[in-house]
């Protein structure tokens, strides 16, 4: 059961189309296991129409008489329908990804994103989505049966979507769709006791609060 949600401010950035990429498709893939969210982007994504065709695409065809004001339905009929072309969709493969010897089926979010190589430090893997967005990095990080991240806090902002598996911290259990925002303010140890695959974004590095930080360096520039 998904107890993690993107917050309602967050939401509605996707909805207004305010967000990068990376944070579009991770609310994206969200509300396709979450019909919680589902519905309330459905619900913004409809008055948000309603509030555009009201002011912009309506008021094109206002008949102003003096008296009152009358929709010029024929010239808005005449729009619509001017073009005769019917656009033909592409069918869409699904996309996967193979981990070591574990294939994980990815959301359908991610079928026409470039994946890079996968990079290996112990029973951590991590792939790059490439996105170009400058200090924003995008991933699918996978943990291992038994492995988690160090102890370690964020100089920026972390987003954690579980597309597969569980992980749990000193804050609790989390599961398959659940949709975890983190900041500066928050410092925690994940671990996967039967293995997981992530989507992750940050726009900064990690920092370790425990142990020798030259040894975690690698994990950091792997997470990150």
């Amino acid at each position: 059961m998904i107890k993690h949600h993107p917050k309602l401010e967050l939401i509605q950035a996707f909805v207004d189309g305010d967000l990068p990429a990376s944070l579009s498709a991770g609310i994206a893939m969200h509300a396709e296991m979450c019909p919680q969210c589902q519905e309330k982007i459905v619900l913004l994504t409809e008055h948000a129409a309603e509030v555009s065709f009201e002011e912009g695409f309506l008021d094109k065809f206002i008949v102003d008489d003096s008296s009152n004001n009358d929709i010029d339905f024929e010239a808005m009929a005449n729009l619509i329908s001017q073009s005769d072309d019917i656009a033909i969709s592409e069918p869409i493969l699904d996309k996967s990804i193979v981990f070591n010897d574990t294939t994980y089926q990815l959301p359908k979010v991610l079928n026409n994103m470039t994946i890079g190589n996968t990079i290996n430090i112990g029973k951590l893997s991590r792939a790059r989505l490439q996105l170009d967005e400058n200090e924003i990095h995008t991933s699918l990080l996978e943990i291992k049966p038994g492995g988690g991240v160090p102890e370690h806090t964020h100089k920026g902002f972390e987003l954690t979507l579980l597309l597969d598996g569980s992980f749990h911290d000193e804050k609790g259990e989390y599961t398959k769709g659940d949709f975890i925002m983190l900041d500066s303010s928050h410092q925690h140890h994940p671990v996967s006791n039967n293995g997981c695959l992530c989507y992750t974004v940050a726009n900064d590095a990690l920092h370790f609060t425990q142990g020798i930080n030259k040894l975690l360096n690698p994990i950091g520039a792997l997470i990150y």
